[in-house]
């Protein structure tokens, strides 16, 4: 199997390109030589306009820290899922944050919120968030990489749950019946009794919204903040998942079905 990179540049069919820093490192990891095939895909899932999809390339020069290539064909290639499933998600603590976005990714999620809220563990500010975000964002990268996305998910700046949902409510009041229509529909994981199951939730088309607490589930209030702002309640069944566990088993609940 080709070995897959992301390059964040212009790829056009006959250029000869440098590649960024770190896919250069990558691939002088990799041992690889001059006159090795790769593929190359810049992220936004498209290249010069041609359309979702990656490049064939061929390793021209390596230097001492410097990769050149010959960028070739074109290849139009849809990996990503039929809906676009965006998760936001109190942040879980140490490693397990890492481990959720690289599966997120893998199983397609269009976009991770990462927030804080009034039960997390984890809380990050300023620089500290900034470094995380970009470390995040290295890891959504490799796993499509891996995985064979071509469209790298979003991964948003680290708020609070307060503000985020604050700012979820300013955008519903200022757009149209349609456009509310078109931005889909948003669902709260929660425990609380005589919730309806998420496969009945998930039924209809269009785009998908979760929100989901951290260790120890969101509180009382911000559930009910977040009913407000138009989450309905759904729950996953009568077990207890991770908080890192609930929004994967989410998505691999839509692949399956959209692989059916």
């Amino acid at each position: 199997m080709t070995a897959r990179f992301h390059a964040d540049l212009a790829l056009v069919p006959g250029s000869s390109v440098s590649l960024p820093d770190q896919t250069a490192r990558h691939v002088q990891v990799l041992r690889l030589q001059p006159g090795d095939h790769i593929t190359l895909f810049n992220g936004a899932g498209e290249g010069g306009g041609i359309g979702e999809g990656e490049f064939d390339a061929t390793i021209e020069r390596m230097g001492r820290s410097e990769v050149q290539v010959m960028v070739g064909a074109y290849t139009a290639t849809r990996r990503e899922a039929d809906r676009a499933v965006h998760l936001v998600l109190g942040m879980p603590a140490n490693e397990r944050m890492d481990w959720l976005i690289e599966k997120a990714t893998e199983l397609g999620a269009a976009s991770i919120q990462p927030l804080m809220s009034e039960r997390s563990v984890l809380r990050i500010r300023g620089e500290r968030a900034d470094k995380k975000l970009a470390h995040w964002r290295g890891v959504a990268v490799a796993a499509c990489e891996q995985c064979g996305r071509n469209r790298l998910p979003v991964i948003h700046e680290v708020m609070g749950l307060g503000d985020w949902l604050k700012a979820q409510a300013g955008q519903t009041a200022g757009v149209t019946q349609g456009s509310a229509e078109a931005a889909g529909t948003r669902l709260l994981l929660s425990l609380q009794a005589g919730t309806r199951p998420l496969a009945q939730a998930v039924a209809n088309t269009g785009a998908l919204t979760f929100l989901s607490g951290p260790e120890g589930g969101l509180s009382p209030a911000e559930e009910a903040a977040a009913i407000a702002c138009g989450f309905a309640p759904v729950t996953l069944g009568p077990r207890v998942l991770r908080a890192e566990t609930a929004p994967l088993a989410c998505l691999s609940l839509l692949m399956l079905a959209s692989a059916l």
